[in-house]
């Protein structure tokens, strides 16, 4: 596993929530979020796909997580449709993880991500969102990047 820091720009980003137990919905929200932007022209092999838990499982119930499946929105074209939302996500320090894109080797890179950033010095920045990044060069790899966002202890 590849882990390195990266300052994230801020993006406007169209996105789909998904609310509920996190798992197989999410996935949905993807092929939804997935099927929008294809009708917009915008999967494209430059498109960033990110994938966006808002809430702790660990301390939210089940019920009430949420998950956006969001694309980063390259045009500066203004979209009006009852399919997606529209938001800003404010960029920053972020420890990447560049993983293969599986469940067991995902789980890992959590095992691997808390002691790294406590041996550089970093801890959680808890004001922003975890995410997971996707982008067409890796995907057809069968990889993706875990996006923790950081602040200096």
């Amino acid at each position: 596993m590849e882990m390195y820091f990266e300052t994230l720009q801020s993006y406007r980003i169209a996105y789909v929530r998904q609310v509920g137990p996190y798992g197989a919905a999410n996935v949905e929200a993807m092929d939804r979020l997935k099927h929008w932007a294809n009708d917009q022209e915008l999967l494209t092999e430059s498109a960033i796909l990110l994938g966006i838990p808002q809430d702790d499982p660990a301390s939210t119930p089940a019920q009430h997580c949420r998950y956006d499946a969001a694309i980063v929105m390259t045009k500066l074209k203004l979209v009006h449709s009852d399919a997606v939302e529209m938001s800003e996500l404010s960029g920053g320090e972020y420890l990447i993880c560049k993983v293969k894109h599986t469940a067991e080797d995902i789980q890992q890179a959590w095992n691997e991500i808390i002691p790294h950033l406590q041996k550089n010095h970093h801890t959680l920045d808890h004001t922003k969102p975890v995410m997971e990044r996707y982008r067409y060069q890796l995907l057809k790899n069968h990889f993706c990047e875990i996006c923790v966002p950081v602040k200096l202890v």
